[in-house]
């Protein structure tokens, strides 16, 4: 017997027209970095250098942008 396969349709969460979202990029790598101010910026969502990410206007990711704002730049934030 052959097992079916099966397929979850999943969708990737997107900004909703009610939600708030904040556009950053990574500007500047983390090698030279601490362990915590990587862990923020893995937390943060970003993998690579000068990779842009949309995420949430939340107290707790602002919070996470201002710990490593020296390697991050905002471009964009909808209210």
């Amino acid at each position: 017997m052959t097992a079916a396969k099966t397929t979850k349709t999943e969708k990737k969460p997107a900004a909703r027209a009610g939600k708030k979202t904040i556009t950053i990029q990574l500007k500047k790598g983390t090698i030279a970095c601490n362990p915590t101010q990587r862990a923020t910026v893995n937390g943060l969502g970003f993998k690579r250098r000068e990779q842009v990410r949309t995420l949430e206007n939340t107290p707790a990711v602002r919070g996470m942008i201002k710990k490593v704002l020296h390697l991050v730049s905002v471009i964009a934030e909808t209210r």
